[in-house]
């Protein structure tokens, strides 16, 4: 059994934020993720939300100290896709608890609410739709698609995380 600890060091790399400031500001960074989540109506969301409980410490010595958000410890499992161009995701859920960091191109996503969000290399995304319901137009969990006539390059983690209702930003 693979363990992976999701470390936000890794997605912080994708956020830019200077290398420098790291050695010379104690203040923890401000990252930020999109959160695709389900209230107890069963229509989707997308809300802005920050990562937080940073600290600063190695991941490995002799390696310098980086900022770091454990957000979860356990089974995952890694997927990496490309999406060709045009692709074109119709309306589905999640297929489990999964954070999605575009690697290259854009794309976006768009909630039951109407909020459509684009996304592109340093955003994050935790999928997190599976207890939506159908609406009256039949339409559930989210709509996804490619921005623009280009092929979208994603790192998909599935996480063995067991969906919520009506927790937007659950990790807090």
């Amino acid at each position: 059994m693979r363990r992976i600890l999701l470390s936000l060091t890794v997605m912080s790399a994708l956020a830019t934020f200077g290398q420098g400031a790291l050695a010379a500001d104690p203040t923890p960074p401000t990252v930020y993720y999109w959160h695709n989540w389900t209230d107890h109506n069963g229509i989707s969301h997308m809300t802005r939300c920050p990562f937080h409980n940073y600290v600063l410490k190695t991941m490995s010595k002799p390696a310098g100290p980086q900022w770091q958000d454990r957000l979860k410890e356990g089974q995952a499992q890694v997927i990496s896709t490309v999406q060709p161009p045009h692709w074109d995701g119709s309306w589905h859920p999640d297929p489990k608890v999964q954070w999605i960091v575009p690697l290259k191109g854009t794309w976006y996503v768009t909630s039951m609410d109407g909020t459509r969000v684009e996304m592109g290399p340093g955003d994050v995304s935790l999928g997190e739709d599976q207890m939506s319901r159908k609406d009256s137009k039949g339409h559930f969990g989210h709509f996804a698609g490619n921005v623009g006539d280009d092929a979208v390059t994603l790192m998909v983690i599935q996480t063995d995380e067991q969906p919520t209702v009506d927790q937007p930003c659950r990790f807090k």
